[in-house]
Order: C-alpha cells, then structure tokens, then sequence
C-alpha cells in the first residue's frame, strides 16, 4: 500500500507512534517531510535518515507534491498545515486512521487496555520474531533489540500494533487477534464513565466476529463482562484461565514466574509484568509458538524505554525512568521497586499527566502517591491538543495528601525544581523513580 504515494507529510512527526510511522514510509522509499512544535532526538533520528523535518507549523510547509498527509491527533482541525493540506485536495488522515488501512493488510494483532500494552506488545513482537514468524511490529516505546527502535519491518502475514483506548482509536484499527491487558477508568474527557470505556471495548471486540480470537484477563472483572465468538483467558490460580499464573519467586533484580505451562524467568518486576508475560504468552501458543520458544525469548528481554527503565546511577542512587501515569500503573511500579531493590528507600518523583486526569482520578493519587518513602510532585503536564481547565494544581494534590496521611510530599512548580529538590535530597542506595507520560523522563537524563 505504500506505493501509492510519492510524498507523505506528518504534523506532530516526533511523536512515538508517528516517528515509527514515519520511518516506515521511508524504507518504503516514500519521500517524508514533516513538523513538530519542538525538535527531538526522534526528529533527530528521522532527519538522519532522510526526513524533512520543520521546527514549529507553517502553511507553507505543505509542499504541492505532497500526496498524503497524516496528523497526530493532538493537532486540531485548525492547524494551519491541516488547513492548507485541505485547501490543496491533500488527503488527511490520522495515524490511527493510516494504521487502520495498515492493519487491513496483514493478519493484525492488537494489544488493547488500560496499562501494559507497550511491554506486551514487544514480547509478543519479540516472541514471534524468535519463532521465525518474521512479524511487522509498531511499538509505542522503543525495543532495545529492534533496529528501529519502535517498528520491526518483517515480510511476514503478521503485524503487531498497540490499539490506544484514548477517543476509541483502537476502533480504527481490524483485528484478528486481540489481547487485552486490563479495562479501568482513564480519559474521562472523551468517555463518560467505565460503562463507557467497557461498551467501546465490546464494539472493539465484536469486530474480531467469527474470525478472530481475543485473548482475556481473567483476574479483570471489567474484561470478563465483555463477550466473544471466541476467546481465551489467563490470570491467577482463583480463576478458570487456560493460561495460570500459578506463582511468583522474587529476588534482586529477576522474578520467576510459574505457569501451569512452565516456568518463565522475567528480568523486569512487579506482578504487572508477569501477567504482561503471561498474556503476551497466551497469544503466542494460540497462534501456534511453543512455550520452550516464549521462556527462552523472555527470559532475554529486559524491557523498553520508559517502561521501568533503568538509566544509570546518581549519587548511588539506582534511576529508573517510566511512563506510568495512571494510579494503579503508581501503585504497582513503587511495589515492583520495593521487589527488585528490598530494603532500599524509594524516591518518587511524579509528574501528573492532564489536568482532567488529575481531577477526576484525584482520590486515587492521594491514596497510591504516599506509598513511596519520599515523594515529590511536579507541576502537572499540559498535553498539547487537548482543550481542558486548568482548575487544578499539583499543589492541592501535595497539600490533600500531607493533611489526609499526615505525610510529607512536597511540591515542584516545574522540572527545573523537581530536579533541584532531588540533588538536594537523594541519597547512596535510594532507588529513584521518575515517573509520568510528559517530559519528566529528561529529569531521569539530566541526573546521569
């Protein structure tokens, strides 16, 4: 299909998931250009690799010879390099909506939910990879072994993807597998409640019809409501699940996990990533792969960027950089932290993602964020193309926090702050987490 277009135009191109779209068309042999509000090391990545790249929109950046344009979904209607795409009959589409045509033409997998989808979707790359599936796989983080980081080119019938829940966009996409992870509450600026969010994941699932499989978590109520032609489940022991979590032994640094398929060594923690492993292992058997196969290519896999990402040592300090934002994403990776470091001083350094999310998930930081020995709250992120107020503050987060448990977190205004504080205030042996889906990660950088 990317032979019909000679030149290709992203708006918002240093994002994860167009970056990976983007040198897509490029091996492709399509010419690129595109923008960003900031340049990156993905536009960076890109330019080396032949892209044009533009710092900041402009109309006239949208050339006559371009034949397709794809937007982020962060960039409005009113964009004026949208606006001039459309004034020239330019096609439009957004990358979920390109990647609903890719998925068209391969057998496509989507890893869907609330939390795990990028770790599952590299194991499950990964597995189908070491089985000489030879799989197309687009990741929304980058995989250390994969040459491109967040996309695997493969000339086999499989393509791998994650289906992101934000405004539905999983719906764009047609599936012949999927395997869910987890169905809570999250953007609560598009879905009403989660008897929304699980109504939209049933019209996700009723697109597998009779042809497809989708791949369940037992221990997750929300999913067990949906219904399916086919499915097949896997969760812990007090569940019926094909696939069982039958145990875990955690030590310094590894967890074994027991299945009732055999054991799986994991170089990454929490009992989140078991059952990452577990799903991505479920998938993989179902489509045939043996399980000697799915332990031997996790027991190599040590995770992705941002995901629980070790980046280095400050001060003695061990830094882990992740993307979790979602109160239970907190909760588990604080826990995961306390299994791979036991007896070390967690540091927490959170920055909050959407004011909205913050405002309507509010009783649920308060609860997970003291968890962690020392914490400190950035300023929350504004997320670029999402029109929302600003009625609420990292500081009322801190101050509800301290009155409620009588703890005392503290408050950055912005990372340059956060940053500060934690010079002054980590010390040899700490384990370090910096946490949040905006751009808290250059914190974790700037220290090493």
């Amino acid at each position: 299909m990317f032979e019909r277009y000679n030149h290709v135009h992203f708006v918002g191109i240093g994002g994860i998931g167009m970056s990976a779209l983007a040198k897509w068309f490029l091996h492709e042999g399509v010419k690129v250009s595109g923008s960003d509000i900031q340049a990156s090391q993905m536009t960076q990545d890109l330019e080396e690799r032949g892209a044009k790249v533009y710092v900041g929109h402009k109309s006239d950046q949208v050339h006559h010879g371009v034949d397709l344009l794809i937007y982020t979904p962060a960039a409005p209607e009113s964009n004026v390099e949208r606006e001039a795409a459309r004034d020239q009959g330019i096609r439009e589409l957004s990358n979920f909506e390109f990647l609903g045509e890719v998925s068209r033409e391969f057998s496509t997998i989507v890893v869907s939910g609330t939390n795990g989808k990028s770790t599952t979707t590299a194991m499950l790359g990964l597995i189908l990879e070491a089985a000489g599936y030879d799989p197309t796989v687009l990741v929304g983080s980058l995989v250390p072994s994969f040459k491109d980081g967040n996309l695997r080119i493969g000339k086999g019938r499989f393509f791998v993807v994650e289906g992101c829940e934000y405004r539905a966009n999983m719906l764009h996409l047609d599936p012949e597998m999927i395997v869910l992870t987890n169905i809570e509450e999250d953007h609560l600026d598009y879905y009403r409640d989660i008897d929304h969010i699980q109504a939209t994941f049933q019209t996700f699932v009723d697109k597998l019809k009779s042809k497809g499989l989708v791949v369940l978590n037992a221990d997750d109520p929300v999913s067990m409501k949906l219904t399916a032609e086919r499915s097949v489940h896997y969760g812990s022991q007090k569940t019926n699940a094909t696939y069982v979590l039958e145990g875990r032994e955690t030590k310094p640094g590894e967890q074994i996990v027991s299945t009732n398929h055999g054991e799986l060594l994991l170089k990454i923690p929490g009992v989140f990533n078991a059952m990452n492993a577990l799903s991505a292992t479920a998938a993989a058997m179902e489509l045939g792969v043996p399980f000697e196969t799915c332990r031997r290519t996790l027991a190599d896999f040590t995770g992705i960027w941002r995901r629980f990402e070790r980046v280095g040592v400050y001060k003695g300090a061990e830094v882990i950089s992740d993307y979790g934002h979602h109160p239970t994403a907190v909760k588990q990776t604080i826990q995961a932290a306390r299994e791979f470091f036991p007896g070390r001083r967690v540091v927490l350094c959170y920055q909050p993602h959407q004011h909205d999310r913050t405002k309507k998930l509010f009783n649920e930081f308060v609860e997970v964020l003291p968890l962690a020995d020392l914490t400190i709250v950035a300023e929350i992120y504004d997320v670029a193309g999402r029109n929302e107020e600003h009625d609420i503050s990292s500081r009322n987060l801190v101050e509800t926090v301290n009155k409620s448990h009588g703890t005392h977190l503290t408050y950055a205004s912005d990372l340059s702050n956060a940053e500060s504080q934690l010079r002054e205030r980590v010390q040899p042996n700490d384990v370090l987490l910096i946490m949040g889906a905006g751009d808290i990660d250059a914190v974790a950088r700037h220290l090493v």
